[in-house]
């Protein structure tokens, strides 16, 4: 005997979310928006720059505290001497600066320049404008509960105290632990 619903009987309703469920359907869902991220903001960038160089001037520019050399090598997979010599030419060119650790004079935080910012403004916006242009096909109750998911992620994985916030590899940056030395 097959069972029917009947025109008074609403559609199941799914199963109430858990942890695990969230977290299967971000690991599935999140690799596929950064790829797409990842590939803009690579378009986007400057033919000036390579996507080595971008991203080592994105790391230093995001990293909370500033980023080392030490932190480039291990964020591109470079040695360090490759870094060094990576870092100087971005430094050279002028999309990069060098500071020195209040508490140890031998180590450089790389921050960007207004050139950098710039450079990394410009992806942003572009990529943001493919980003807004994949969504407008979606309904407004649908943007909405995309912005409130994001939202609600955010407080999670973005604004943890620096002590508690991994960096490059789930370890905290050497700008990070050095600065929480002082």
């Amino acid at each position: 005997m097959k069972l029917s619903a009947g025109p008074n009987s609403s559609p199941p309703r799914p199963a109430p979310a858990t942890p695990a469920s969230a977290a299967a359907v971000l690991l599935e869902v999140v690799p596929e928006v950064m790829r797409t991220i990842r590939l803009k903001m690579r378009q986007a960038t400057s033919a000036d720059l390579t996507i080595v160089q971008f991203r080592s001037l994105a790391l230093a520019a995001f990293q909370p505290g500033g980023a080392t050399v030490s932190d480039v090598a291990e964020h591109i997979g470079l040695t360090m001497p490759s870094a060094s010599k990576l870092v100087d030419g971005l430094v050279r060119r002028g999309y990069l600066r060098r500071g020195s650790d209040l508490n140890d004079r031998r180590i450089s935080i790389l921050g960007p320049t207004p050139k950098g910012r710039r450079a990394l403004g410009a992806a942003r916006r572009i990529t943001r404008r493919h980003l807004a242009d994949m969504l407008a096909a979606t309904n407004p109750q649908g943007l909405s509960a995309i912005t409130a998911a994001a939202e609600l992620l955010r407080p999670i994985f973005a604004t943890r105290p620096a002590a508690d916030r991994p960096g490059i590899n789930g370890h905290a940056s050497r700008a990070e632990r050095i600065n929480r030395q002082g």
